[in-house]
């Protein structure tokens, strides 16, 4: 599975892509909502996207909201991981079409698992 991991963070690219890797996912980063954006117009299009809300430029809000109205990328499951634990921030998350929602300090093998969930969900075997 292409994992897409966007985040402002070096530490937390390094920490999930090192998990995600070790678990035999191909990733990309990006630093920015806007190399998120520019990465998937360029042809890299992952299978599932791991979003910070909070970045530099333009949120993870705006980016998902970009991402969920493009025909091309709007079936990529987008799971936010983010510092933001609040209820409203949650539901609003949901209503622009994410698919998943961790909250940062998360734990590796969580977020391994809802990856995992999507990733079988899309090659067709029954999530768990």
């Amino acid at each position: 599975m292409h994992i897409m991991v966007v985040d402002d963070e070096d530490d937390i690219i390094r920490l999930t892509s090192a998990v995600l890797e070790m678990n035999n996912h191909k990733t990309t980063s990006a630093c920015s909502g806007n190399e998120c954006l520019e990465k998937l117009n360029a042809g890299i299009v992952p299978d599932i996207i791991l979003l910070d809300l909070m970045m530099p430029g333009i949120s993870g809000y705006e980016t998902c909201m970009k991402i969920k109205t493009d025909q091309r990328f709007k079936r990529i499951p987008v799971i936010i991981f983010s510092a933001k634990s609040g209820r409203d921030d949650i539901e609003y998350a949901y209503r622009l079409g994410i698919n998943g929602y961790i909250t940062k300090p998360f734990d590796p093998q969580d977020l391994l698992k809802q990856v995992e969930r999507y990733a079988k969900a899309l090659t067709g075997h029954v999530p768990d």
